[in-house]
């Protein structure tokens, strides 16, 4: 009896660890790289590059993903709606989709936006309007402090830039740790994981519907697999201690810049974060719009891309544009 106790733990772990590592490759067949792999100085950093047509009217434009994405999520959102305006880059970050994550640098948005300026070089982008969705805005805002001779402009969607009160889910702080949040990754995050995907990236676009080809067409699940994952809750859990330090000099920011947000945003506080940068960043804009989530990119796209042109010089009455976004979503909602 006591033999059968002690071995079921370990029958049960074992299990886990093998159905991750079956899945984890399923989940690479199902969602093969459809990047290039491009070496950046200590890393192989994935991205797809959209190349502008004779037509073109925007400056080049580069895409920073969120927490727990991948460059698909905003090339879903924006691609074919930009396609032959400008130059798009779309990117993997270090340690993220099929980017290799690099050296400790890579676990903080300075290190990652050095790494993608680095991949911008690369890719023959001198300038461009950095685009940083939810945790890729604390990444957009190092951009621009750390490399202001490459930022022609700053699009904010529903960003994470500022520090918050209390800390971060459990789960990120445990998979982190050295033994334990291996065992976490390898072991219990891919079976407890996939069952909520579906629950998950609704709550996520809440109180606006997802779009149905959202999770086929953006492959979060990549992110269950277990160096992904763990990359992730690092990047997640030094936020706050990061932005804690980096908040105070967003006032040295100085480039044309919109932060568009929603009120009713279930992941971070949209209060404290736009608010933040709002009055932190001198002659940004703010367009601020009533029963909007977390996913302005796709839910407003339109008018992202209105805020993109406006950056790039055109007029655009963006306050405008978010009562009509307003009216479209009372409606829908009613409905």
């Amino acid at each position: 009896m006591l033999t059968a106790l002690l071995i079921a733990p370990f029958a049960l772990a074992l299990a886990g660890y093998a159905f991750t590592a079956w899945k984890a490759r399923a989940i690479e067949r199902e969602f093969p790289n459809i990047g290039e792999l491009i070496e950046v100085g200590g890393l192989r950093m994935n991205s797809v590059f959209v190349p502008a047509g004779e037509k073109a009217d925007l400056p080049p434009i580069v895409f920073i993903h969120g927490a727990s994405g991948n460059l698909r999520d905003q090339m879903h959102a924006f691609r074919s709606k930009l396609e032959g305006r400008a130059d798009l880059l779309f990117i993997d970050r270090p340690g993220h989709g099929y980017s290799e994550r690099g050296g400790p640098e890579n676990a903080w948005p300075d290190g990652q936006a050095h790494a993608i300026a680095r991949l911008m070089e690369k890719r023959g982008i001198d300038r461009a309007i950095i685009v940083g969705h939810s945790f890729g805005g604390a990444i957009a805002a190092s951009f621009a402090l750390e490399h202001p001779e490459k930022t022609a402009g700053l699009l904010f969607l529903a960003p994470a830039t500022h520090p918050w009160p209390g800390g971060v889910d459990w789960y990120y702080d445990l998979a982190r740790m050295p033994v334990l949040g291996w065992l976490f990754a390898h072991v219990a995050v891919m079976p407890a994981g996939l069952p909520r995907i579906e629950t998950g990236t609704r709550a996520i676009f809440a109180p606006n519907p997802r779009p149905d080809d959202y999770i086929t067409a953006t492959a979060p699940a990549l992110v269950l697999r277990p160096a992904t994952f763990r990359n992730n809750a690092t990047d997640v859990a030094n936020l706050l201690d990061y932005v804690q330090r980096v908040q105070p000099r967003y006032g040295d920011i100085h480039t044309p810049t919109v932060i568009v947000t929603g009120d009713t945003d279930g992941v971070v506080y949209e209060e404290i974060h736009s608010r933040g940068l709002a009055r932190d960043i001198a002659g940004s804009e703010l367009v601020w719009i009533h029963n909007l989530g977390h996913k302005p990119d796709y839910v407003v796209t339109d008018l992202a891309i209105e805020a993109l042109e406006k950056i790039a010089g055109e007029k655009r009455d963006l306050q405008e544009s978010a009562r009509r976004a307003e009216a479209r979503l009372a409606k829908d909602h009613s409905e």
